[in-house]
């Protein structure tokens, strides 16, 4: 096995040709790199970012492919601030058992991106909760078809989203119990990438 280093990012090779990119240490959006044709395989160089809002080298050809963390020049990696900057209580969003997004709610959602993007941040990682009422298996479909609700109404209004998932009833902010604790629970959390 080769290993070629290419502007701070090392490729492994395993008899096959790598493409050099430079790097963009300091980059925190998504880069569109050229693609470029080798040996009749087409391969895309990119940045990925994590949910914990570091940068990876990635290069794919649509059946294998290479990820590598992006790194500064003195090694260490490339990570963006991630903070919770949004809790939504789906309550206010959708109706009983449904994931379609009120009129209010998507006016408020659409705010929300716009403002948040005005004030520097890049992207978002949306993360969808229920409450323990129903099966687990219900309630992680549940909470995903909400978070990818949430993650549509941002990219509408150009909201870089860098990951959206659902939880279920997984990860409980209060007490399953009471009425007051399964309400706390049934939320979509948001949180931004600066």
């Amino acid at each position: 096995m080769a290993v070629k280093a290419f502007g701070g990012a090392s490729i492994a090779v395993l008899g096959l040709a790598a493409v050099a990119t430079t790097s963009f240490a300091e980059t925190a959006q998504v880069i569109e790199l050229p693609t470029r044709v080798i040996e009749g395989e087409q391969y895309v160089p990119t940045i990925w970012i994590d949910p914990d809002g570091c940068e990876h080298w990635v290069m794919d050809d649509g059946a294998e492919g290479y990820m590598d963390a992006n790194r500064r020049p003195d090694g260490s990696a490339v990570c963006h601030r991630s903070e919770i900057c949004g809790v939504v209580p789906t309550d206010q969003l959708f109706a009983t058992d449904r994931y379609a997004i009120s009129n209010a709610g998507r006016s408020s959602l659409q705010q929300f991106f716009t403002q948040s993007m005005q004030n520097g941040v890049f992207g978002f990682l949306i993360y969808g909760h229920t409450d323990s009422r129903a099966s687990d298996e219900y309630n992680m479909r549940l909470s995903n078809n909400r978070a990818n609700a949430v993650a549509r109404v941002g990219a509408e209004t150009g909201a870089r989203i860098v990951d959206v998932r659902g939880f279920g009833e997984r990860s409980p902010r209060a007490d399953n119990s009471t009425a007051a604790g399964m309400q706390q629970n049934r939320r979509v959390e948001i949180y931004c990438l600066r």
